[in-house]
C-alpha cells in the first residue's frame, strides 16, 4: 500500500476529516517515526511489528567494476519484527507459494 492510498482509504471512512487534515496527520506519523529512530528508538506499534536499529559493522567490499579492495563505512539499518497478531493474520489462509 502507498502513502496516498492509505490517506484515501482514512478519508473515505472518516468522512468528516478533510484530505488535507489526513494527509498532514499520516506526514507527521512519518515524521515522527523517523525522527524516533534516527535518535535510536526502538518503535513498537502493537499487533503490527516493532522496528529497531541494527548496527552493519564495517567490511572490506570490491568495487565491481574496477575490482579495487574497500573498506564500507559502518551503517545503521532498520529491522523489522512481525508480531504475533501479523503472522498469524497472514497464515490463516496460508497456501504455498509458488517456486
Amino acid at each position: 500500500m502507498i502513502k496516498s492510498k492509505l490517506i484515501s482509504i482514512i478519508c473515505n471512512k472518516h468522512q468528516d476529516l478533510s484530505e488535507e487534515t489526513v494527509a498532514q496527520t499520516v506526514n507527521y506519523i512519518i515524521k515522527l517515526l523517523t525522527s524516533s529512530m534516527a535518535s535510536g528508538q526502538r518503535i513498537e506499534i502493537r499487533d503490527f511489528g516493532s522496528l529497531d536499529l541494527r548496527v552493519q559493522k564495517q567490511r572490506q567490499a570490491r568495487n565491481p567494476r574496477t575490482g579495487e579492495l574497500v573498506i564500507t563505512k559502518p551503517k545503521r539499518k532498520p529491522h523489522f519484527k512481525a508480531g504475533k497478531d501479523l503472522k498469524d493474520r497472514l497464515n490463516i489462509n496460508s497456501v504455498p507459494l509458488a517456486s
